[in-house]
């Protein structure tokens, strides 16, 4: 029999009852430590009295008026994101797959605006994920979230990670726009490199091409700048922007430069919820912690003291992981056995953590924790690979006896 609840995920058997910091609490009051922040969403951890202040005083007033009225919140949120930004303008979603809808929708409608509505077609990269909805799985192009839902969306190009040459061979007449995600979060923690984006920004502007940028995982402080792009030194056309901009509630954002929004007029987008005053509110608020002076630097400086913790865990467990990689707090390990099971033992020890593709498990925390929270990690991620490596230890012994 169905659950009530249609049954599209394997969801562990935990139910949190409150959160603190970077720590969840069940009803029981067993503890964990979160490294999953609803994956790269809770930026400032759980319950931060400045996102909980903001939303009850905006609770107490309004929380929802349409868009066919100006709505304060917003334009104050636009603008600051504006003066952040290389944007011009932007439209407020609700998720990350809204504001990549609307980014490949604006990307279609600049070309059409400009009289050549046949460059529809986007390059895009293998291992992406751009989100669930018919759109962004076609360009994604995984196989696995594609399958049984019919035809794919035409109008996506394909080609592997990095590769500055297949990406020259993928353009024609019919290309408009490349979209990328400076890391890959669900692909596996993977990082393109800082040149390969400058080659793809050149790329872009020898063909009359926009540059999409996807850093709904990877934005907003989790690299240990204000977004990924940045550390290349180049500006997109369009990014798509969501998780962590909303520290929890569900906030989207699609920002671009004047130019490449010009075909976007009065009636070619819209959303009910996009923008509201709820949302804009907590958008506001997560705002002022993240760009406040010093924060970045912090970032930063936590995300040295885990690599090197992490490190130090790769060489003391070399039979359970391989790799340490990412970016600032957007940090991975590969694992040489399934990573399935290193989560497993990691929520055995009270630690959560997701996983990714690769063979990686994604370490995801929020961006406030401290010197507490890593030495944590470090204990409950050692004693986890230690009980894999008793696991293992215990298969030879049988196998021998066999």
């Amino acid at each position: 029999m169905i659950t009530p609840i249609l049954p599209t995920y394997n969801r562990v058997d935990l139910v949190f009852e409150r959160g603190e910091g970077a720590w969840l609490f069940t009803r029981d009051g067993e503890r964990y430590l979160d490294f999953t922040a609803g994956i790269a969403v809770n930026v400032l951890g759980h319950a931060h009295p400045h996102l909980v202040a903001a939303l009850t005083e905006q609770a107490g007033k309004l929380w929802h008026l349409s868009n066919l009225f100006r709505i304060e919140g917003g334009e104050r949120l636009a603008a600051r994101l504006v003066a952040a930004t290389f944007a011009d303008t932007m439209f407020f979603t609700n998720s990350g797959a809204e504001a990549l809808e609307c980014a490949i929708k604006m990307a279609r409608k600049y070309h059409s605006a400009n009289g050549r509505p046949e460059r529809a077609r986007i390059i895009t990269f293998e291992g992406a994920f751009h989100g669930r909805t018919l759109a962004t799985i076609a360009a994604g192009g995984n196989a696995k979230y594609l399958e049984g839902f019919g035809p794919a969306m035409p109008g996506f190009d394909q080609v592997p990670f990095g590769d500055i040459e297949a990406v020259k061979a993928a353009i024609g007449p019919e290309t408009g726009a490349i979209l990328i995600e400076p890391v890959q979060g669900e692909g596996g923690v993977r990082s393109a490199s800082w040149g390969f984006l400058r080659e793809l920004r050149a790329l872009c502007d020898e063909n009359g091409l926009l540059l999409i940028l996807d850093e709904v995982q990877c934005g907003v402080g989790r690299t240990g700048k204000f977004f990924a792009h940045e550390w290349a030194g180049i500006t997109p056309d369009i990014m798509a922007v969501a998780k962590g901009i909303g520290g929890g509630f569900p906030v989207g954002a699609c920002l671009a430069t004047q130019e490449a929004a010009k075909g976007m007029t009065a009636g070619t987008h819209g959303s009910t919820y996009g923008g509201n005053p709820l949302a804009m509110s907590v958008a506001n608020a997560v705002l002022d912690v993240v760009l406040a002076d010093g924060f970045m630097d912090q970032v930063l400086a936590t995300s040295t003291r885990l690599r090197q913790r992490l490190a130090e865990l790769k060489d003391r467990h070399p039979a359970v992981i391989a790799e340490v990689r990412g970016e600032g707090l957007l940090l991975g390990l590969r694992t040489v056995v399934p990573n399935t099971e290193l989560i497993a033992a990691m929520r055995a020890e009270g630690m959560l953590a997701p996983s990714a593709a690769d063979n990686v498990v994604r370490l995801l925390p929020p961006l406030t924790i401290g010197e507490a929270e890593i030495d944590a990690a470090f204990e409950k991620l050692d004693a986890a690979c230690a009980r894999i490596e008793q696991g293992l230890k215990a298969d030879t012994a049988k196998g021998a006896a066999a």
